[in-house]
């Protein structure tokens, strides 16, 4: 197993000189706890980038942002992060594309301190409070100034503070240090068995609701990286799209319980109940095949350009933002 767990990990591989040699392929993840990013570490678990020709070294990084940069840097080769940095960055007229969508749905929870369940009762409610995000700049954070913004509000309206995913978000909660935070599972169920009355006013991982907030489905977590890295390694792009078809495969014919004994018991932490359950209310988020719809990749830019003069007026090609062209020819080649 190759997953760097240590942000001191991250931290070295972005300041690594260089890229990654060709013959093993680094990935940077936004955060491996994250149900969002499971088909990436899951896939290393069941041997499927091995078994489809591809050698691959995980390093976990504390969010999407920070991943994107040690891709963006050249330290790392592929970031298993949220699809709508893609876009961002096509606006700044650098060419990211995705490979993989493993989210057709967002999965973001926008959950209420216990602390503050008598005070803030909507969105409107986070005016000049403080908001954990995984970190500044990802998709969370996105996401915070996209809800604050449909209330009418300023999309700074309230203070954002990094607090990453998983333990260390619900743990912020917890102490007080926040008095909402924008997180995934296996946070969000671990808060509400933690706090029966937890108040979440925002709920993504199902389709009926993420589909009553965007008009459609919102690709979420994906496998993107530099255009010109798919360009010069299309025999490696490849062996990563259809490891992940397969793991993706493998999610929707199995149980919560048989995808918790697969996973890497730091990840799955002490409560594994808390992690079944975590996969049990996500999996509908978690694509079945890999492809973006054109709808998906509309939603996203039309909720970046909500909040962004910048994206908005900069013609964003969606076409140039991602590709399905390894995952249909993963499809065909594993129904053979």
């Amino acid at each position: 197993m190759k997953l760097k767990y240590s942000i001191m990990a991250g931290i070295f591989a972005m300041a690594a000189a260089g890229s990654a040699q060709a013959d093993t392929v680094k990935i940077a993840i936004g955060g491996s706890s994250c149900i969002c990013y499971l088909p990436t570490v899951l896939a290393e678990q069941l041997g499927n980038y091995e078994k489809h020709g591809v050698d691959v070294e995980l390093i976990d990084f504390k969010g999407g942002s920070a991943a994107l940069k040690a891709v963006v840097g050249g330290s790392a080769d592929v970031v298993s992060g949220y699809y709508e940095h893609t876009i961002s960055l096509a606006a700044k007229k650098q060419q990211l594309a995705s490979l993989v969508v493993m989210d057709r749905l967002p999965g973001l929870a926008l959950v209420v301190s216990p602390k503050n369940t008598d005070t803030i009762k909507s969105v409107a409610d986070l005016k000049g409070k403080t908001v954990g995000v995984t970190a500044p700049g990802s998709s969370t954070d996105f996401f915070l100034k996209y809800m604050l913004s449909r209330e009418g509000l300023e999309p700074d309206a309230a203070s954002v503070v990094g607090v990453g995913l998983g333990a260390t978000a619900v743990a912020a909660l917890e102490k007080g240090q926040i008095d909402a935070v924008v997180t995934l599972d296996p946070a969000i169920s671990q808060l509400g068995k933690m706090y029966p009355d937890l108040n979440i006013l925002v709920d993504t991982r199902k389709e009926a609701d993420a589909r009553h907030l965007f008009g459609a489905d919102y690709a979420g977590g994906a496998l993107y990286t530099r255009q010109e890295w798919i360009d010069a390694h299309p025999e490696e792009a490849q062996a990563l799209a259809a490891a992940l078809v397969d793991t993706l495969k493998f999610i929707h014919s199995s149980t919560p319980e048989e995808i918790a004994a697969k996973m890497p018991p730091e990840l799955v932490g002490a409560d594994v109940q808390i992690y079944i359950d975590s996969l049990q209310n996500s999996l509908e988020m978690i694509s079945e095949d890999g492809v973006m719809s054109p709808e998906a990749a509309k939603a996203v830019l039309e909720v970046m350009s909500f909040n962004s003069p910048e994206i908005a007026g900069a013609n964003v090609d969606l076409d140039k933002t991602y590709t399905n062209a390894f995952v249909e020819k993963a499809a065909v080649a594993l129904t053979q």
